[in-house]
């Protein structure tokens, strides 16, 4: 399935032009404000709309127009010019912001939205059988949703240990993580969803049954020893990260060693490919 762009973007407009861009370096999608707004403005000059826009909102101390950058995008005319994007956060504070009918659509789908979130606060089991169900619509077997239900509760079983362990940033979280990939598959997580093709999509969900099985023996391990060996701080915890992910990593080469063959794969679930943007830094 080929994915040139974000087609959640193009469905979420009703396949109207939005032009967006991905930067490998944040791992974000970028949006073109011009475009957002000429498609809920109606307006005959775009630009002059969000000029005017911009202007009020600065006034009015919106952080979507703070965040706002400039990035490279295609013209009309075939060359690349600085235009104002934002992310997918700021998008949606974009559309908050514009007065008009067309608007409304995606005014009332995001306050559904919200109104869903705040059921799951009281009712987990919504959130879990949304997970399922969105799952299954991606052509998941059940046996494999069994499965990937049950990593994220030892995945959530690993974290637990690392706070009680000193680890409390998002940053160090990823930090180990890597530690253990690196081990046993010899990439990073950000490498290895490259290796695969991925952008945004889940690495887990793109692996395949032995490769989850090698992530999953990695976490466990480390969990294990972290609750016996106790460490503290991330230093010490890099370490019991190596160690269980070095399991995992003897692991994939008694299996290689039997199948002569790599367990390790650059394909990804649903087949995808993505058409590279020119390079963000390209004038």
């Amino acid at each position: 399935m080929e994915q040139d762009k974000m087609y959640l973007i193009n469905k979420i407009f009703n396949n109207e032009t939005i032009r967006t861009v991905w930067d490998k370096e944040s791992e974000k999608y970028f949006v073109s404000v011009v475009d957002v707004v000429g498609v809920l403005s109606g307006s005959d000059n775009p630009r002059n709309y969000w000029k005017v826009l911009k202007h009020r909102l600065k006034n009015e101390g919106n952080e979507s127009v703070t965040n706002c950058n400039q990035l490279k995008l295609k013209s009309s005319d075939g060359k690349y010019y600085n235009t104002d994007v934002v992310d997918i956060e700021g998008m949606f504070r974009i559309i908050e912001s514009v007065p008009s009918k067309n608007a409304e659509p995606i005014k009332l789908w995001l306050a559904k939205l919200g109104s869903e979130r705040i059921d799951e606060v009281f009712n987990p089991s919504i959130a879990a059988q949304r997970a399922i169900d969105l799952y299954r619509a991606k052509g998941y077997d059940e046996k494999w949703i069994a499965k990937r239900i049950k990593g994220i509760q030892d995945r959530k079983g690993l974290t637990d240990v690392w706070k009680e362990s000193g680890i409390t940033e998002g940053k160090e979280y990823a930090i180990l993580t890597n530690e253990i990939y690196k081990e046993w598959s010899g990439m990073t997580a950000k490498e290895y969803k490259l290796f695969k093709g991925l952008r945004k999509e889940s690495l887990r969900d793109n692996m395949s049954d032995v490769e989850v099985a090698l992530a999953d023996l990695g976490e466990i391990a480390t969990r294990e020893i972290a609750k016996k060996k106790n460490p503290q701080g991330l230093e010490e915890n890099v370490d019991i990260a190596r160690r269980g992910g070095k399991i995992a990593g003897n692991a994939r080469k008694d299996l290689e060693s039997e199948l002569g063959e790599s367990v390790v794969t650059a394909n990804n679930a649903l087949n995808y490919v993505y058409v590279d943007e020119k390079s963000l830094k390209e004038s």
